[in-house]
């Protein structure tokens, strides 16, 4: 099985690229979000591949990194969920949203990609709700998603207020998760969002 590429970009469409590796053109099928990531035609690039292959196809679909197939995998178990619409998902939301939204019950959130209805939505949302956090190499969005459901709210101000001050999503999501898990070890109460942001900026500049 293909599970990485690493060549030339041949040329790209709206769906997917050909990649050069050593003379040889593979056509991949990726998101709108990865192929707008992995840059455009003559730009090497790095690309992990997942092969699917059905009765009358098969195919490389194509991410920039490694999180990206991972949640391709996962929603693809979901009934209803095919590579196209997979695909619409992770186009339409990061990995983080992605998560973010699963953890938290939001089927709206996932609904904006496009051909998933409210019903699909919904069941996506179920069925993955407790596998979000065993994705192997999931950041902080899916801890935040999980954590933060006891905090009012808190975390996802948390993350605004960091991502505000200038610290990328990612960084400020598994600062915000980590706060929120050793704040959660005071059974008093909840954490105030001042504290919450506090202690996620003492670990964010670790």
């Amino acid at each position: 099985m293909i599970a990485k590429l690493y060549g030339r970009i041949d040329e790209t469409s709206s769906d997917s690229l050909v990649i050069d590796v050593n003379g040889v053109g593979y056509l991949v099928f990726a998101s709108a979000r990865t192929l707008a990531t992995l840059g455009k035609a003559d730009d090497f690039a790095t690309v992990f591949t997942q092969m699917q292959v059905s009765e009358n196809d098969q195919r490389l679909i194509g991410f920039a990194a490694k999180e990206e197939r991972d949640w391709f995998r996962l929603l693809t178990t979901v009934q209803g969920v095919g590579a196209k619409v997979a695909l619409a998902i992770l186009s339409a939301l990061e990995a983080d949203d992605l998560a973010r939204a699963i953890g938290s019950g939001d089927s709206a959130m996932v609904a904006r990609a496009n051909g998933v209805g409210p019903k699909l939505a919904q069941r996506i949302v179920n069925e993955l709700k407790d596998k979000v956090g065993a994705l192997a190499g999931l950041g902080g969005g899916a801890k935040v998603a999980a954590l933060g459901g006891g905090s009012g709210g808190h975390a996802s101000d948390a993350v605004s207020a960091l991502t505000g001050l200038g610290f990328r999503p990612g960084e400020a999501q598994t600062a915000v998760a980590t706060a929120l898990e050793e704040l959660g070890g005071d059974r008093q109460g909840e954490p105030t969002l001042d504290a919450l942001v506090r202690l996620a900026l003492k670990r964010a500049v670790k």
